[in-house]
């Protein structure tokens, strides 16, 4: 608690050095948020909501994301139990759904030690079931917890750009949007608890799919003859155009600030799209619905997993269509 109170010290004195505006003055007096999960989005998230004048408490695993945050002004919390007991406000981003439970219900917690009235907003993409779950234990101890997955990759994390897809009560959702809206541009309520989830879930298997459409298409041109800028080019005018072709080829070079542009390096994860398509899977079943493509998709990125490119941005697809067609 004394470096939470360090904290805001901190920032009300470097609110007058700073020349913040109005609005920013007011923010930085404000109580701290928590944020737990600094992965290669939910670093650019934290860091958004401290360049917004917030004061924010950090937590994760990898201590050089951890040094990262507190270079840029954050305050460092030990334990997830820690991050809870000195905040009223939380979010958490992390890769699935094992290590949400952990961080809520395992030892040093937040559900531990949260605060009655606390509103926790958990904008890691995990099943809807278990999300479910856990915002009905944080009910009984008197706090809310809202499902908030997010669309729009690393690049939108990093300039404040996301979508963000919400479920809970409809009675928290103002206060969540107004600290969400420091991180994107787009913070829609999409019903009660997993709602959320359910359609990020069917976003991501959307995305899956034409990611793979996409890397056939670019893949054969090539073959045939043609620029890949210039297919490209010829696609995003044409009918084929999809956030894939435009914002985000797989091809290297047609897309400048993309991870193809950079070996497929830090981007989403090939790995992390098999557990979502591996998510809408489940709910498939659970819904009797009939999704061939998804479950198409689905194998495709596990065989990439397989052959070594769990680690690569999903936009890889590529790759291993460019090798598959070789053999």
């Amino acid at each position: 608690m004394a470096s939470l109170r360090k904290c805001l010290a901190v920032c009300i004195l470097n609110a007058g050095k700073r020349n913040f505006s109005s609005s920013s003055l007011r923010l930085s007096t404000e109580s701290p948020v928590g944020f737990i999960g600094l992965g290669n989005m939910g670093g650019h998230m934290a860091r958004n909501l401290l360049k917004k004048g917030y004061p924010v408490v950090v937590c994760d695993v990898n201590k050089e994301a951890v040094a990262e945050l507190k270079n840029d002004g954050a305050s460092v919390a030990s334990s997830p139990a820690e991050v809870a007991s000195g905040v009223n406000r939380l979010v958490t981003m992390l890769p699935a759904t094992q290590h949400v439970e952990e961080v809520y219900t395992g030892k040093n917690g937040i559900f531990g030690t949260v605060k009655s009235g606390t509103l926790m907003i958990d904008s890691s993409t995990i099943d809807a079931a278990a999300s479910q779950q856990l915002a009905a234990e944080a009910e009984k101890l008197g706090s809310v917890l809202m499902d908030a997955p997010v669309s729009g990759g690393v690049i939108a994390a990093r300039d404040a750009g996301l979508t963000f897809m919400v479920g809970g009560p409809e009675a928290s959702f103002d206060t969540a949007k107004a600290l969400l809206d420091n991180m994107g541009k787009n913070v829609i309520h999409c019903g009660s608890s997993g709602n959320g989830l359910a359609a990020k879930i069917c976003n991501n298997m959307l995305l899956a799919i034409s990611m793979i459409g996409v890397s056939e298409t670019m893949n054969l041109g090539m073959r045939m003859g043609l620029d890949a800028k210039l297919l490209a080019k010829i696609l995003n005018m044409s009918t084929g155009r999809c956030w894939s072709s435009e914002l985000y080829n797989p091809v290297p070079g047609v897309v400048e600030g993309v991870p193809s542009g950079n070996d497929y390096k830090g981007g989403f994860g090939t790995a992390l799209m098999v557990k979502d398509l591996g998510l809408a899977q489940n709910a498939a079943i659970a819904t009797t619905s009939a999704t061939p493509l998804g479950s198409h998709a689905h194998n495709i990125y596990r065989l990439m997993t397989n052959k070594g490119l769990g680690l690569k941005d999903f936009s890889s697809a590529f790759l291993y269509l460019q090798d598959e067609g070789q053999k």
